[in-house]
């Protein structure tokens, strides 16, 4: 349906109030097999209720983001005339402020830009302050620390990145004043906005940010309780500090006072101090990469290029190697009542075992890893996935073994299981047809919870293998070096039909690991189910970081439980909390979808 200009008025008022359900209250009904850190490694965020949406078609424009504050700060800045860019920026800024859990000038961010002739990657990833070394998470005993000890505090926080590769993208494919971008955000901070369902639900379940007196006084009554949904809460902190970015840009957050205040916080910390440092703010430097394309061909026999960011992310070759793998199937032998079967879920979950044992060897920060063979692509070859595809059986393999892309074999000791956390994510496509698609994160929910000057700081370090060998003594790849940026699964994903060049979707998700998960999920639904972005959205979640098969959580039959447990599969029931933003172009207009298990909305005209 298309909204009209009076229905968004409405939602930007009310949305924050009204779109979520009531908070699930199904966390104990997990499967007996996951256990507390199982959970906490798969669930980066809380669920916070499940609540239908029809999706939304547009004409000229849309944006599609994680909260109405936010989408309604994007729709404003492309109906007064901005590109791709400069709206990513606006929801950027508002996220800062409304979900503050997720993202935020405190962390770092991947962005895809399409300008109609070309797809360029904007790595806005985090790095490590120059003092660190590889025995940043390591005990005084010489073993990893609890993943918590390592979060909460200043070690975890990662030289911010992501308002230094805005600035740079919009350097390049802005058209409104950067300083107007600001204004919406400057205005909620000021005035105030209501306090939502979700945030609410995660703030009330948070057990950590209060150790932080600066987060405890905003987020928290005097009383110590989470502020309740409705509650307007005002931020005049963050207020100033959007007001300095508008005039000085990037240099206002990483120099000067407010940097101070960053690495004062950090390296002040009284029980867990960090090692971030003034130079390394102000060196901080975000790289422009070719994104990483690869061919894909749908059950319909139309070949797409899906496009994704290169390594530090994991997430565009891990989703290549698992839709690599995953034979094109129409939607009368894979789907089950509109749900996929046994079947298709055993082939599926059987290629993420594959890629994900390739992802946790080989997939690194490139500017401190070599790629198999010299290039990433090898992992990705057609011949190489079709091999490993050779090896998924009519039993569950449980747990599967990297393989080898190229002749030479690697040095590196694959990265033990370790916690991932959330992100938000934004798809955009302007009226000149430029699109985004941006995926954002300060890591945890609520990152390392530290507050400062109105926002929070990333724990984005903690991405980083806490064991920096293995047992025999063997580097793993995605240890902690000095300038490195750490591994991530975050997969902004553009999408273009080969033949024709032209724009096809653009899609991604928070989640942890299980973003990969989920955007391929929704690439699989769109491309070849023929799914419209909400329809492939609401999809019940699944798949497997090389461990038991997940399933979302009273979303699939008994007899597809049945079924997969016939085949060896060890199966995993839990609340699978996707964020879903997809944006699609078909027959001429604009299919938008957010996830049901969020608050977001897409908007446009």
């Amino acid at each position: 349906m298309t909204l009209s200009r009076p229905y968004f008025v409405l939602s930007a008022i009310t949305c924050a109030l009204l779109l979520t359900a009531c908070a699930s209250s199904n966390k104990g009904n997990h499967a007996a097999s996951i256990t507390a850190n199982q959970q906490l490694l798969l669930q980066p965020e809380l669920a916070s209720g499940y609540k239908e949406k029809k999706g939304w078609t547009h004409e000229k424009f849309a944006v599609a983001a994680a909260n109405p504050l936010a989408t309604d700060a994007g729709y404003q800045i492309l109906r007064a005339g901005g590109s791709a860019v400069d709206a990513a920026i606006a929801v950027q800024m508002v996220l800062t402020l409304v979900e503050p859990q997720s993202s935020g000038i405190g962390g770092g961010a991947f962005l895809l830009h399409h300008d109609g002739k070309q797809t360029l990657a904007y790595d806005g990833r985090e790095t490590a302050p120059m003092a660190a070394t590889e025995n940043l998470f390591l005990g005084a005993d010489g073993k990893p620390m609890a993943f918590i000890d390592g979060v909460v505090g200043g070690r975890s926080v990662g030289t911010l990145g992501t308002v230094r590769m805005l600035e740079l993208a919009h350097a390049k494919h802005g058209k409104l004043p950067w300083a107007k971008l600001f204004e919406q955000a400057i205005d909620l901070a000021e005035n105030g906005f209501a306090v939502s369902n979700r945030l609410h639900t995660l703030l009330k379940a948070e057990p950590h940010l209060k150790k932080d007196p600066v987060a405890a006084a905003y987020f928290y009554n005097p009383q110590g309780q989470a502020w309740p949904e409705g509650h307007v809460l005002k931020n005049p902190e963050l207020a100033a500090v959007f007001k300095a970015m508008a005039k000085d840009k990037s240099k206002a957050l990483h120099e000067g006072a407010v940097a101070q205040a960053i690495v004062d916080k950090v390296q002040k910390h009284p029980s867990n101090p960090g090692q971030l440092a003034l130079s390394d703010l102000a060196a901080y430097q975000p790289k422009t990469r070719g994104a990483f394309c690869t061919d894909y061909t749908a059950i319909t026999q139309i070949t797409y290029v899906i496009c994704g960011m290169p390594p530090p992310s994991s997430g565009a070759i891990a989703v290549a190697q698992i839709l690599g793998m995953t034979p094109a199937m129409m939607p009368q032998d894979s789907l089950d009542k509109g749900l996929p079967n046994a079947a298709w879920l055993h082939r599926y979950t059987e290629a993420s075992r594959l890629a994900f044992a390739d992802r946790g060897l080989y997939v690194a920060d490139p500017d401190f890893v070599q790629a198999p063979g010299g290039d990433w692509k090898t992992m990705v070859n057609t011949a190489y996935l079709s091999s490993r595809a050779q090896t998924i059986g009519d039993k569950s393999m449980k747990v599967a073994k990297p393989g080898h892309p190229a002749p030479v074999k690697t040095s590196h000791a694959p990265m033990p299981d370790q916690i991932e956390y959330g992100t938000s994510h934004i798809s955009i496509v302007d009226a000149q047809g430029n699109a985004i698609a941006m995926t954002t994160t300060i890591e945890a929910a609520f990152g390392s919870r530290l507050m400062v000057k109105g926002f929070l700081l990333n724990n984005e370090l903690t991405d980083f293998s806490f064991a920096p060998k293995s047992a025999d003594g063997k580097p793993i790849a995605n240890r902690v070096e000095p300038g490195k940026r750490p591994r991530s699964s975050m997969s902004p994903t553009l999408v273009f039909d080969k033949a024709s060049g032209k724009l096809v979707a653009s899609a991604g998700s928070p989640g942890g690991a299980l973003i990969i998960h989920y955007t391929a999920k929704a690439l699989y639904g769109m491309l070849n189910w023929g799914m419209s972005p909400q329809e492939a959205i609401n999809l019940p979640n699944f798949g497997s970081t090389n461990g038991p098969t997940l399933l979302e959580q009273k979303r699939f039959p008994t007899a597809t439980l049945d079924a997969l447990r016939a085949k060896d599969h060890e199966i995993s029931e839990m609340d699978m909390t996707s964020g879903l933003q997809a944006i699609k172009r078909h027959l001429g207009q604009l299919q938008g979808g957010a996830d049901p298990r969020r608050e977001g909305v897409v908007m446009g005209e």
